[in-house]
């Protein structure tokens, strides 16, 4: 059969050939991007504003970033046929031209993510925004040691979704109310919402924790300085430290017993690891916490039936991204936080709040 040169593969740089009947050009949904022909995409308004390199990073996924970078600089990729900075931002209408790559990787992600049978139960959904009760133990997405997470699972259980991206995130050990942008207008909305914070006209986030002491206030706002840091071993970890980012998170007190004291948490501002570091720090750290809590506690609360960190974001209020109306998004104590809660109410006297 005839065969002709192609151009050069983005990856490693070696002409690649292929039969005359392949050359045709089409132009393929993002997520279809090919090994052995160029690939062309529309740009569209959900596409709209985003770098080129940021774009071309998430759609490129197994491809080693600096190729990413190198088929740019070299003109492989181009912007309606002409050569175009990394740092370019995308406008509708745009047509996108990305050279031949080899991605084995994301095939055999595809592969992963269609074996994670992953039940993601929905609180709420309709054309600009998707929101899910993420279970405990499941990170929001792959990397830091994750191959996969929910981002990817709906991505794969969506196949027909144009566009789904985190509006914000969770803690791998955290359940509850997460919310996903289905259009990049929403997306967009969510996150300046999420930056505003409940002191603004932002999101009221609330969380439900037990943690370990008795807590007496009845409402208590924290406002403890939070500061990022890398261990030796690479690990994140959050402190609090004069220099590190404002945070503020108020407490209210829910129930108590001998040992702990059930707590609602507000998030006035969204640091990483926010209620988890502030409780540690006051010296009530949360039941089955891992990362900052109390282990040798913990070891014993698995063995009474606790096997993850009691922390769960239960409530948001806020207004919706595209046409203003406020909407109540509500997440149930999952059965296993429930269960603990009522053994040991069965097992110690409560002196404060209602009977659980």
């Amino acid at each position: 059969m005839a065969s002709e040169s192609a151009s050069l593969d983005g990856l490693t740089g070696q002409r690649l050939f292929r039969l005359k009947t392949q050359i045709n050009r089409s132009i393929f949904k993002m997520t279809q991007l090919s090994k052995n022909s160029v690939t062309q995409q529309l740009i569209t308004e959900n596409e709209h504003g985003q770098r080129l390199d940021n774009l071309l990073l998430k759609t490129c996924k197994g491809v080693p970033k600096s190729h990413v970078y190198s088929i740019v600089r070299s003109g492989q990729v181009r912007v309606n046929g002409r050569r175009a900075e990394v740092s370019y931002r995308l406008q509708s209408g745009d047509l996108l031209r990305i050279p031949p790559l080899r991605i084995a990787s994301l095939e055999q992600e595809a592969v992963a993510g269609a074996e994670l049978k992953v039940h993601l139960p929905l609180v709420y959904e309709d054309e600009g925004l998707l929101v899910i009760d993420k279970p405990a133990g499941i990170a929001v997405h792959g990397g830091s040691g994750e191959s996969f997470g929910v981002i990817e699972a709906l991505r794969r259980q969506r196949p027909q979704a144009r566009f789904l991206e985190l509006a914000h995130r969770l803690d791998r050990e955290t359940s509850g109310i997460l919310l996903l942008g289905k259009k990049r207008s929403a997306l967009l909305a969510l996150h300046e919402m999420f930056r505003e914070g409940a002191a603004g006209r932002g999101a009221d986030k609330r969380y439900l924790v037990l943690v370990a002491g008795r807590w007496m206030d009845p409402l208590r706002n924290v406002r403890l300085p939070l500061l990022k840091y890398l261990q030796p071993s690479g690990e994140r970890r959050v402190r609090v430290a004069e220099e590190g980012k404002i945070a503020h998170t108020v407490f209210r007190l829910l129930a108590r017993w001998e040992r702990f004291s059930l707590l609602e948490a507000e998030l006035r501002t969204g640091r990483t690891h926010q209620i988890r570091v502030h409780l540690a720090h006051l010296g009530y750290p949360i039941a089955g916490d891992e990362k900052y809590g109390d282990f040798a506690l913990n070891r014993t609360l698995s063995r009474e039936g606790l096997k993850r960190m009691f922390l769960h974001a239960s409530q948001m209020r806020l207004r919706h991204p595209l046409d203003g109306r406020e909407l109540l998004l509500e997440a149930a104590l999952p059965a296993v936080l429930k269960g603990f809660i009522q053994g040991l109410s069965a097992k110690e006297k409560q002196d404060y709040g209602a009977a659980i």
